[in-house]
């Protein structure tokens, strides 16, 4: 089904500490703005983890990051992949790689920084379903140009990139020209608005030369381009700079371009009790299609499917059990795009 396909996605390799805790404790917390992501000093980090748990909000462990976070609900849905991302040598690393594996994920292309701590985000998740992240980037803050080497590349036929990584300069460019050489497509995802604001006077320029997929959520999306109200104005202006582009738009679904075809899907049904990762299924079902050479029609539909899945349950991966039914749903979409396309024809 998916060919030689196999997707490198680079990121940050953290794990993710999530806890529920009510509206007012961001702002009794100092935890700052509501949403998004913020980079935390160690101290900072540390601050704010013990204010959680002494107002009795007892944080939960699981993998996040991301790409790693795409990379295992591909793996899923049957595309080979590889990480490329660093974690400390502790026990945190050790558990991050083996959760990685277990889900599918290719872990060859992983780094090490031995005299760093894996690292954390921690995923305030309020009473409507928002999570406002605070991170402390560790060992995967020092991934490198140096560190990324031929054999990372090998079979690699699509790289998608994380917005975080776009501090690290020369790592991202040698990820861009490496994939270049290779003929590899290319998908970006902008992580969040803060990022965008700081990169803002270069991201379209390196979107029109570099990037084929494009990713945002509305707030990204106002970020770029300077107007909240009309995410449709963004869309026009990413997708004259990709060959594709999307903007997330919450409980209101998606929009989608290509060329002059814009699609639009709604959210799919079901009440959200946290959105942690829900971005990342989000671009895992629409990469799971688009890959394939799927109408944006249909990979839309994966994506929404998806990411309904993973606001059911807390943190950002969909549990295994969830799985069959959820590729069942897809097998039966592709099935009814099929016979639509051939009653057509």
């Amino acid at each position: 089904m998916t060919g030689k396909i196999k997707v490198l996605g680079a990121g940050s390799a953290l794990l993710d500490m999530l806890a529920r805790v009510p509206e007012e404790f961001l702002r009794e917390a100092d935890a700052g703005e509501k949403g998004g992501m913020v980079l935390q000093t160690p101290e900072k980090f540390q601050s704010l983890v013990e204010k959680v748990r002494a107002a009795g909000f007892s944080p939960v462990r699981v993998p996040g990051g991301s790409s790693a976070n795409i990379l295992t609900g591909l793996s899923r849905m049957g595309i080979p992949n590889a990480l490329l991302a660093k974690t400390g040598r502790d026990e945190s690393g050790a558990f991050y790689r083996a959760c990685c594996e277990k889900d599918g994920v290719d872990v060859r292309s992983m780094k090490t920084d031995p005299g760093l701590p894996t690292g954390i985000c921690l995923s305030l998740v309020t009473p409507d379903g928002q999570r406002t992240m605070r991170t402390c980037l560790g060992a995967s803050g020092t991934l490198s140009a140096e560190d990324v080497t031929e054999s990372d590349f090998e079979g690699i036929t699509h790289l998608h990139l994380e917005g975080y990584l776009l501090p690290s300069g020369p790592l991202f460019g040698k990820l861009l020209s490496m994939a270049g050489a290779r003929g590899c497509s290319i998908s970006l995802d902008l992580s969040s608005f803060e990022i965008v604001r700081a990169f803002r006077p270069h991201l379209r320029a390196l979107i029109h030369d570099y990037v084929d997929l494009v990713f945002c959520n509305e707030d990204e999306a106002a970020a770029f381009s300077g107007d909240s109200s009309r995410p449709e104005k963004t869309l026009a202006i990413l997708a004259s700079l990709a060959r594709t582009a999307v903007v997330t738009l919450g409980k209101r679904g998606a929009i989608c371009q290509t060329g002059d075809i814009v699609t639009r899907v709604e959210a799919g049904e079901g009440g959200a009790i946290d959105t942690t990762g829900a971005g990342d299924s989000w671009q895992s079902g629409f990469l799971y299609g688009w890959l394939r050479g799927k109408p944006d029609s249909l990979s839309v539909l994966f994506a929404s499917a998806a990411a309904a899945e993973t606001v059911r349950v807390t943190g950002a991966r969909i549990p295994e059990d969830r799985w069959p039914g959820l590729l069942d749903l897809f097998a039966k979409m592709e099935q009814n795009d099929d016979n639509r396309n051939g009653e057509e024809a």
